[in-house]
């Protein structure tokens, strides 16, 4: 299993008017943990994409505990459960500075060539920079 944690502030930008973070901000927050995981791994998403792979998202579940709210600083955590293959299926936990567990989602993603459109294996250099976490 591979985990990662991101800490973002809620920018006031992000509340709607009752002054919680809108509901579908949420995604871009597990995009941006999906990226920096990638980065700590050693393996950036552009670099992915400079070879020609994309991941597109087959799947979204989301699960609201509570609420974020401006100013929040608000911990991200990323799981990869499982070994990816030709899918890759992500976990997240998001928390609020006391710890309280206010949002959890769930996508699977595929890798995808980018210039056909179909489906491939993950790419070999992913593969060796992830591989030693589920031995």
């Amino acid at each position: 299993m591979y985990t990662h944690e991101v800490q973002l502030r809620v920018r006031y930008a992000e509340t709607d008017k009752m002054g919680f973070m809108y509901y579908g901000n949420y995604p871009k927050y597990y995009e941006i943990a999906r990226v920096e995981g990638f980065r700590a791994l050693g393996f950036p998403y552009k670099e992915m994409e400079d070879t020609g792979v994309g991941m597109p998202v087959l799947t979204m579940s989301i699960k609201y505990h509570g609420p974020a709210k401006y100013d929040d600083l608000l911990t991200v955590k990323l799981i990869i459960p499982e070994m990816p293959r030709a899918r890759m299926k992500f976990l997240y936990e998001i928390r609020n500075e006391e710890g309280t567990l206010i949002n959890t989602g769930e996508t699977i993603l595929a890798f995808m060539n980018l210039e056909t459109g179909r489906p491939v294996k993950m790419p070999e250099r992913m593969k060796e920079s992830i591989s030693s976490f589920f031995e």
